[in-house]
């Protein structure tokens, strides 16, 4: 077991100060080099075309595996000492190399993204294939695939209900969610970063809660690597927050995602880490038409800027009106029905188009409160994910009653 967590999580934190420390002094360090290697573009809601570096998630990235390189023997120092240890914790041992495996393949596979600009298809094979060791990991040490059922289902399913391979289907999806998720919801300075930060506070803040309970070595398992990502974070935020002065890339959204899903897996608290994901959740739920094609999806989704008024505006996709799918016509439709897009139609030269607004939730904030400045915008989206937190403590302690036993 991981023992007495008080000196093991001290140095976890000492280090993770560090680790601060080196982001804000790495980052603008390295900037140069990276303008070099041509891993750098334009901000696409500034007027000017100065060239900012990409991919800085790798720098954030490789201070938290130095952390936890460091670390690694810190849990178990009692072992060393041959009278406290009876015998040494292999298990948790292995679930601390491996899920820093799949952390540093996430990173890794991030970068080539960040350089190779892969496509959409491709994003959703690189996350399976680094969750492989996480779910090999969880196999050998736990292999528990057995759910409580809630409390409605049970007269048809009973109170335990084994999933078998279907459980780890569900982690390997999981892990893809993650990673995904918060790529998906990006585009402004400040938001990818600021996003994961509050999801970081949310999961240690349920940790700390969580300590004097039944499961308390699990919680502190996602201490070791959530502490240490919250500092190296924001450092990363620090530059990337309005004026960007760094992008933080595809790298940093697999990395934090990865993160995520590691510290949900391995500390068996899947279901409540996803609540946490809650605007991630309904950002991925209203672009799936999009997503899917359904609706024609341009590549850059993110809002224009208006250059007369300083203020962000809803970004449109444009397409032939009778290119649209039956089906897609329909869900148009719906949506403009239920006031969740703006359409706007005409004709042209090559005949009648349709406008709507991209499907994501930074158009959507938009279509609300109207043009917005970049900054404010991205307050807002914070200050939602903030909101989507404090609902997930909510059900975690309150709503959970009516459909498990606590």
């Amino acid at each position: 077991m991981w023992g007495f967590p008080a000196l093991p999580l001290l140095l976890n934190l000492c280090g993770s100060l560090l680790g601060l420390g080196a982001t804000l002094t790495l980052i603008p360090a390295f900037r140069g080099h990276f303008l070099t290697a041509r891993l750098c573009g334009p901000d696409l809601n500034k007027t000017g075309k100065r060239l900012i570096p990409e991919s800085q998630g790798v720098v954030s990235g490789a201070v938290f595996l130095i952390i936890l390189f460091c670390f690694i023997p810190v849990p178990f120092l009692s072992c060393f000492v041959e009278e406290q240890c009876k015998a040494f914790p292999h298990h948790e041992f292995v679930a601390l190399i491996g899920a820093l495996l799949a952390i540093c393949c996430m990173i890794f596979l991030g970068f080539a993204d960040d350089v190779l600009n892969l496509r959409w298809r491709h994003k959703l094979l690189l996350p399976t294939a680094a969750s492989l060791p996480l779910l090999m990991v969880y196999f050998t040490n736990f292999g528990n695939t057995t759910v409580v059922v809630p409390k409605p289902f049970r007269p048809l399913l009973g109170l335990h209900l084994d999933l078998g391979i279907l459980y780890y289907v569900y982690m390997g999806l999981l892990a893809v969610f993650c990673t995904n998720a918060i790529n998906i919801l990006a585009g402004i300075n400040g938001l990818e970063a600021g996003q994961a930060l509050v999801i970081s506070a949310s999961i240690i803040l349920f940790n700390l809660v969580e300590l004097g309970g039944d499961y308390r070595d699990d919680h502190i398992f996602s201490l070791y690597f959530m502490i240490p990502f919250f500092f190296t974070t924001l450092g990363l935020l620090y530059h990337n927050w309005y004026p960007s002065r760094v992008f933080v890339g595809d790298t940093f959204c697999y990395f934090a995602g990865m993160t995520f899903a590691v510290v949900g897996i391995l500390g068996h608290f899947s279901k409540t880490m996803l609540l946490f994901f809650l605007p991630q959740v309904l950002n991925f739920l209203y672009s799936l038409p999009q997503l899917l094609h359904v609706i024609p999806c341009p590549r850059h989704r993110v809002p224009r800027l208006n250059v007369k008024t300083g203020k962000l505006e809803m970004s449109y996709s444009k397409f032939k009106t009778d290119g649209l799918s039956p089906w897609g016509a329909s869900l148009l439709k719906l949506a403009e029905a239920l006031r969740l897009v703006a359409v706007r139609r005409g004709e042209d030269g090559d005949g009648a188009y349709t406008e709507c607004n991209n499907m994501t939730l930074l158009n959507l904030l938009l279509k609300l409160v109207g043009p917005t400045h970049e900054r404010t915008l991205t307050v807002l989206l914070l200050l939602l994910q903030v909101a989507g937190s404090a609902v997930a403590f909510s059900v975690r302690y309150q709503l959970v009653r009516l459909f498990y036993d606590i």
